[in-house]
């Protein structure tokens, strides 16, 4: 096998694992577990993102109709009481709904199972966040994805070239921006409007860390791109620029991502009134 060949795998492998690792440990991926009540095991998984403007279904399994549900929620970061709602009993599962939010809009909620005398509390150790998001047209997130996956994957394998007989940065220097700037900077603010309702959430006008990081990881390669003509040694610059990227990305998707501040929106709504 050609060394390239095995650069591109190992890439591959590579990127890969970024995007499954991103997407199990960030903060949208359903939160699983299970727990015991009465001498029965019940698995759960509660969703903590919802896309659309209609009110999102929190359903879990259990043995029977003599098991009884009670939804809790409140909104994300207020001093609001928990409002609650009793599960219905449908097709073996107890089903409740959350109300729909506006956009980047944050619940909080819990539920509480009964059995005769047992009770649980699902989860035990904290509530569950939710963030409601617009829904994003698959015109736009499957660019998206693809352009972000393929800007990792030749920033990798430019960071491994430095392996390779006789290195040639140019061609895999110049794929990684153009699909850095495709996925992060074209789609990814197109994609945030209609999820959110802004193009840019981050420097300076916010705190997104995805936002922030795709910036960071585009500064890196824009500084490799220059100095891969004007340096003596461009490699350092372009295996720096990789790494760069390939830590920030590591870092799970929609961390400090938009959020919704409901007691602005209260002062808001009380001074038009």
């Amino acid at each position: 096998m050609k060394k390239s060949i095995l650069l591109w795998i190992i890439a591959f492998l590579l990127t890969a694992g970024t995007a499954v690792y991103q997407r199990l440990t960030g903060p949208t991926y359903p939160l699983t577990g299970e727990t015991i009540l009465k001498d029965f095991k019940i698995k759960y998984s509660l969703d903590r993102s919802h896309s659309g403007d209609t009110h999102h279904l929190v359903k879990i399994k259990v043995r029977d109709n003599n098991v009884t549900g009670v939804l809790e929620w409140k909104r994300y970061k207020t001093k609001d009481n928990w409002r609650i709602q009793r599960m219905k009993f449908i097709d073996g599962e107890l089903v409740g709904s959350l109300p729909a939010q506006p956009p980047a809009g944050k619940l909080e909620y819990r539920i509480i199972l009964t059995d005769d005398e047992y009770q649980v509390l699902i989860p035990q150790e904290r509530p569950v966040v939710i963030r409601f998001k617009g829904e994003v047209p698959t015109y736009i997130l499957i660019p998206h994805v693809i352009f972000i996956f393929l800007a990792m994957l030749f920033s990798t394998r430019a960071g491994l070239e430095y392996f390779n007989n006789q290195p040639r940065y140019d061609k895999l220097v110049y794929f990684t921006l153009i699909f850095l700037i495709l996925g992060g900077f074209i789609f990814g603010p197109i994609m945030q409007y209609f999820a959110f309702g802004e193009f840019w959430t981050g420097f300076p006008f916010g705190y997104d860390l995805t936002d922030n990081k795709t910036l960071i990881a585009l500064i890196g390669w824009l500084v490799a791109f220059f100095m891969m003509k004007r340096s003596s040694k461009p490699q350092r610059w372009i295996i720096a620029a990789s790494v760069l990227m390939f830590v920030v990305f590591l870092i799970p998707h929609s961390v400090l991502g938009s959020e919704l501040d409901y007691n602005k929106l209260d002062n808001t709504i009380e001074m038009k009134k």
